[in-house]
């Protein structure tokens, strides 16, 4: 816990430079997000006892909208660019794709987790928690195909989409330490580094 406070203090003094390297009208836009954040952890609810993580399935879907919103949404509105339908599906596909890279944690957790914060393993099962993820991320390589990007793009995708699906089909409560604290938490920068791979490969 004390090196988890250690790094969030120097991220948080991070965030505090990169705040003045971002537009006043970009700041603005990430109020929401930023509201739904510390509403996640701090408690507000029955009494200041329960915050948004502690309500049944709301716990993954912020997490996922707050990501999404982060690393789609808002570099699209700091690049000035409209939001099209492309902007649109890429950040349904983003929600989905956080949305399954949680589930080996949820499914971890179900030891853990309190009676009352019914994560979608404790309400219907490990097993049929895969299936789901499995259907989301199928979902999300349809979204793929519907974007008008280029092999290049598409190709880390796939590589990506297999990896994901590996990690989910192998996700269990009795997991090794590190099995979703770094395989699985470390998929986008795989994600990220196979486009860096694939794009230079491209030039």
């Amino acid at each position: 816990l004390k090196n988890i406070q250690i790094f969030s203090f120097f991220s948080f003094l991070a965030l505090c430079y990169y705040t003045f390297k971002v537009s006043l009208e970009t700041l603005f836009f990430t109020i929401p997000f930023c509201l739904l954040t510390v509403l996640y952890a701090v408690p507000f609810l029955s009494g200041f006892e329960k915050n948004l993580r502690q309500i049944s399935y709301l716990k993954i879907i912020v997490v996922a909208l707050v990501w999404a919103g982060f690393t789609v949404l808002i570099p699209v509105l700091d690049a000035g660019k409209e939001i099209e339908l492309n902007t649109v599906l890429m950040l349904l596909q983003r929600f989905l794709i956080v949305v399954v890279l949680i589930l080996p944690f949820d499914i971890r957790d179900v030891k853990y987790d309190a009676i009352s914060l019914q994560t979608i393993p404790k309400k219907i099962g490990v097993e049929k928690t895969k299936k789901i993820g499995l259907i989301l991320l199928v979902f999300s390589l349809v979204l793929e195909y519907l974007m008008p990007f280029s092999n290049w793009v598409k190709t880390p995708f796939m590589l990506f989409f297999f990896i994901a699906i590996l990690l989910l089909m192998r996700a269990k409560i009795n997991q090794s330490k590190y099995f979703s604290s770094f395989w699985v938490e470390a998929l986008p920068i795989v994600w990220w580094l196979l486009l860096l791979g694939f794009d230079n490969f491209s030039h």
